[in-house]
């Protein structure tokens, strides 16, 4: 979906195709015929922005044959889908039963990430609407925190300075400039915006790498929009994307009624890091089981766990999403005389992770959840003076 800014520009949103993951090409054909087209057609529109998650396997496909990317983007022009924007943070097996920490692997101080990366961004430039020159993908932020070391993180800088360079020389061949957003999340080397300023100031990339800022892992470190977002223009370090999602929040979790409504949210596919605020600062655990052990985590202040509840569905009493930070992020980000992103993807892949009473039993009714979200979406940036377009 695409939204003209009030300073002309063209601002896209899309909702990331992680949450129906696949392996390979094939899944990745059949998840547009069988997901995104009818999301679109729910919407009724001519034309729907997805942000595609291409597996290793997909990936290196597509790479290996010219044709079947062509394939694909013909495909995607036949179902009225476009891309702008990868999702390059899971590596491969994003559907196994257990992610968990999984998900961290490789990370950038193995050279497999900066491969895996290289080969998005190549296809991307391919994957591009004809009008539009500039793409964007997501990454993990660096590495989950241990063990990370001096080394490791030396490496990890390299391989980013490296990856700017194929950017610029991307760009040189094709002319469409890709940028590449590390994406900060609770319990990684990058768990907060303001983490992410030393590693990517000593890239010197600031027009090739930059932040993702994810509402859902803004809100979980309880960080306060306007303080991050001011920091991170204040360092010189640009936002190439923004997903749009809301974590759970617990206001008062030392009730039994509320820890036995989150205990119903703790499942073994996805780490849920779960943080509170305390006089002495931020504390939390990696997971939202470690939380509700007895004395893991205080529990006289709210709690908010790293889950991407539905953006449309507020949890049931007592429980309540991290909505309102959305709003306000969205608003700093696209609220105000010049757009600072231009690239928004909302991203729910907790859909078949809820409670077993809220997950979609049919691919009918996921196709409704997802459609649903992107309209709450689309009405927040309309109501902030955008102008959606055909």
């Amino acid at each position: 979906m695409r939204f003209r800014h009030a300073d002309g520009s063209v601002v896209h949103l899309s909702y990331c195709t992680n949450v129906h993951p696949a392996e390979t090409l094939d899944g990745v054909l059949a998840q547009l015929r069988d997901h995104c087209e009818p999301v679109r057609r729910r919407l009724g529109r001519d034309r729907l922005g997805i942000g595609l998650w291409l597996a290793r396997a997909a990936a290196r496909a597509l790479i290996d044959d010219p044709a079947a990317l062509r394939g694909l983007r013909a495909e995607l022009d036949r179902r009225g889908l476009e891309v702008v924007t990868l999702n390059g943070f899971p590596y491969e097996g994003f559907g196994r039963d257990e992610v968990k920490h999984r998900v961290y692997t490789p990370d950038w101080a193995h050279p497999d990430r900066l491969a895996h990366t290289t080969h998005l961004a190549r296809l991307l430039t391919a994957l591009l609407p004809d009008d539009v020159t500039e793409g964007t993908i997501s990454t993990l932020p660096l590495a989950w925190r241990t063990p990370f070391d001096a080394a490791r993180a030396e490496a990890a800088r390299g391989a980013l300075t490296t990856l700017a360079e194929r950017l610029d020389a991307l760009h040189e061949l094709t002319g469409k400039s890709i940028r590449v957003a590390l994406e900060p999340e609770p319990g990684c080397v990058v768990e907060t915006t303001a983490d992410a300023i030393g590693p990517l100031t000593a890239v010197d990339a600031p027009h090739r790498v930059g932040v993702c800022v994810d509402t859902c892992h803004l809100a979980t470190s309880f960080e306060d929009p306007a303080t991050a977002l001011t920091a991170l223009q204040a360092a010189g370090v640009t936002i190439p994307k923004a997903q749009l999602s809301a974590a759970l929040h617990a206001e008062h979790p030392h009730l039994p009624a509320v820890r036995e409504a989150l205990a119903a949210f703790a499942e073994p596919r996805f780490l849920h890091q779960t943080r509170t605020v305390t006089p002495d600062g931020l504390r939390g655990t990696d997971d939202l089981d470690d939380a509700l052990a007895g004395g893991a985590l205080p529990d006289a202040s709210p709690w908010r766990s790293h889950f991407h509840v539905p953006l449309h569905a507020t949890p049931a009493a007592p429980l309540t999403s991290t909505l309102p930070v959305l709003v306000e992020t969205l608003g700093l980000l696209v609220g105000g005389p010049v757009p600072r992103t231009r690239h928004l993807e909302v991203e729910t892949y907790t859909w078949q992770a809820l409670p077993p009473e809220l997950r979609p039993v049919t691919r009918a009714q996921l196709c409704d959840g997802v459609a649903a979200e992107l309209t709450l979406a689309r009405d927040l940036l309309t109501d902030l003076g955008l102008k959606e377009l055909p």
